[in-house]
């Protein structure tokens, strides 16, 4: 007979039972030898060798000797890399940007016979679309600086219609087919806050401003799920290989909306996306009824609205309080409504959402910040964070009123290194000292929060840095900056495109920058940011991006 020690065999079921309660300690990695840079959270720059991560999170930053403190981590040599953490861009248009990656790139082309050739070799390289679509033509660039027309796209192309967005958004160019397709001819009227432009003899050209646009847009096949998502991984990916790990949506529509919240539920999202719902959508009202979504992982958020006031410099929609200087009969376009602006604010605020507000002319900000104020007056909201996208020029007067109602100047650094060669021409120089006022706004203490606006431009961070601390293009012209006085320091754009940009978002205790309890979301560079002349800011590339702790993206070698 065999005896049993129940003591013993007591003691060991306490010993298993205590080992099976006791958490598993998860796992640890280590980037060490890093040259790092980031913000605080009181928004001060701080610089670190290693970088302790646990369950994608930051747990600790510090000198060399950090590493010693977890000998059981996995350690990453980075190699004496610069290290920073990833950028947000805080304006741009995921679906469009990936739609634009997946279409023709009509960006840099010297004239509008050039642009037609080049669609119609395109076209001929593309049987099957019914449609031929493109974006990024800019007649400001062409001699002459006329907008172009159908004739010229009918020389090249005729057999299918064809839809080109100017580099902006807010103009299109369609070819006869596409405008027959539409149905607009010499007696179409122009929808409230659009344009149809027209020749001599009173014949649409095929350029349509603004909300005449959706003319022709509202013909054309809308993308299904399945091109959204390619687009949507098509965009991913070149976000990662720019640096970007966040990004803010200006404009959701119900169908992104709804499969970008597929993608984020799934795991399947490869950024992280802070959706500003169009104020379009017809589902708005039950997109207010369902609150603010607040994604634990952070990869897919809503909180805000995006709503429109007016249009954009280029095409001469953006709203402006006297007429424009090179057209003195127009003043602009308004796109919504005072009693429709009015009513979103109101059930935007009631619902707890963010208000982001388009608004590029005088007239424009002017309106967005009077329905800011009369909002606080009446249904409250300071506490939302509300943002006018753009603010690119504002009278003199109105740029305190950003500062006092609390509201955010959302800006775009390339917008005024693009719109140099014909900003003056459009406005003259009286209004310019309004206009792309970065330091104006950072003087007075507003918190600028930057972005591209891809893909109007390009979604490249290090342009957008380039372009606010030297005012010139990436041909570093013109040499002394184009209004240089309105510059910003490398440390204010570095906030503005990662710590302030994810407060932008009430995401900063958890975005934006590279301490304990925050996403470890980085890029490793090819060069110091901080040591090399600022003329070779918009040089920079990113070797690689991390993304909650894992790497994403790496450069070929």
């Amino acid at each position: 007979m065999i005896k049993v020690n129940w003591l013993s065999v007591q003691l060991l079921l306490v010993t298993f039972l205590a080992g099976c309660s006791e958490p598993q300690k998860s796992e640890q990695l280590v980037i060490e030898n890093v040259n790092g840079y980031t913000f605080d959270n009181d928004r001060q720059l701080q610089r670190f060798q290693t970088l302790v991560i646990e369950e994608g999170k930051v747990i600790a930053s510090g000198g060399p000797e950090l590493a010693s403190n977890y000998s059981q981590a996995e350690k990453v040599d980075g190699q004496g890399k610069t290290l920073l953490p990833g950028m947000t861009d805080a304006h741009g248009h995921v679906s469009s940007l990936g739609f634009s990656l997946l279409r023709i790139d009509l960006r840099g082309l010297e004239s509008a016979q050039n642009t037609a050739q080049v669609v119609a070799q395109y076209a001929a390289r593309k049987p099957a679309l019914s449609w031929i679509q493109g974006r990024g033509w800019n007649q400001v660039l062409w001699a002459g600086k006329q907008f172009p027309s159908a004739a010229i796209l009918d020389v090249e192309i005729d057999d299918r219609p064809v839809w080109l967005e100017r580099i902006d958004g807010h103009a299109g160019w369609a070819n006869s087919a596409a405008m027959k397709l539409a149905g607009i001819t010499k007696h179409t009227l122009a929808p409230a806050g659009g344009e149809i432009i027209h020749d001599a003899a009173g014949e649409p050209t095929g350029i349509l401003i603004d909300n005449a646009m959706a003319l022709v847009v509202d013909v054309i096949p809308q993308p299904n799920d399945d091109e959204i998502a390619l687009a949507l991984e098509t965009v991913s990916k070149h976000f990662l290989s720019l640096g970007i790990t966040s990004t803010h949506d200006a404009g959701v529509s119900p169908a992104e909306h709804a499969l970008y919240r597929k993608t984020a539920d799934k795991g399947r999202m490869q950024v992280r996306i802070y959706g500003m719902i169009s104020s379009t959508n017809a589902d708005l009202d039950q997109t207010f009824a369902q609150g603010p979504t607040i994604d634990e992982q952070d990869f897919y958020t809503v909180r805000s609205v995006k709503i429109y006031t007016d249009g954009a410099l280029g095409s001469r929609g953006a709203a402006m309080l006297k007429p424009y200087t090179d057209r003195p009969d127009h003043s602009g376009l308004l796109l919504t409504s005072a009693e429709q602006l009015r009513s979103l604010f109101s059930r935007a605020i009631k619902a707890d959402f963010q208000v982001a507000i388009h608004a590029i002319g005088d007239r424009g900000n002017r309106i967005a910040l009077d329905e800011v104020e009369h909002a606080y007056a009446t249904v409250g909201g300071r506490h939302l964070r509300h943002r006018i996208e753009h603010s690119q020029v504002v009278t003199l007067e109105d740029i305190p009123r950003f500062k006092a109602l609390d509201v955010i100047p959302s800006m775009q650094p390339t917008h005024a290194t693009s719109d140099m060669n014909m900003a003056e021409d459009r406005i003259g120089p009286e209004r310019l000292k309004g206009a792309y006022a970065w330091r104006s706004f950072l003087d007075q203490g507003s918190r600028i929060v930057s972005g591209s606006d891809y893909p109007i431009e390009r979604a490249d961070p290090f342009a957008g840095i380039h372009a606010a601390v030297t005012r010139q293009n990436s041909a570093n012209l013109p040499q002394d900056g184009w209004i240089a006085e309105q510059s910003m320091t490398l440390q204010e754009v570095l906030r503005s495109f990662t710590i302030d940009a994810a407060w932008a978002a009430h995401q900063e205790e958890r975005l934006g920058g590279l301490t304990a309890g925050k996403w470890a979301d980085f890029i490793l560079l090819d060069q110091d940011v901080f040591q090399i002349e600022p003329e070779r800011l918009w040089q920079t590339k990113v070797l690689e991006t991390w993304l909650g702790g894992k790497q994403v993206y790496r450069a070929a070698d």
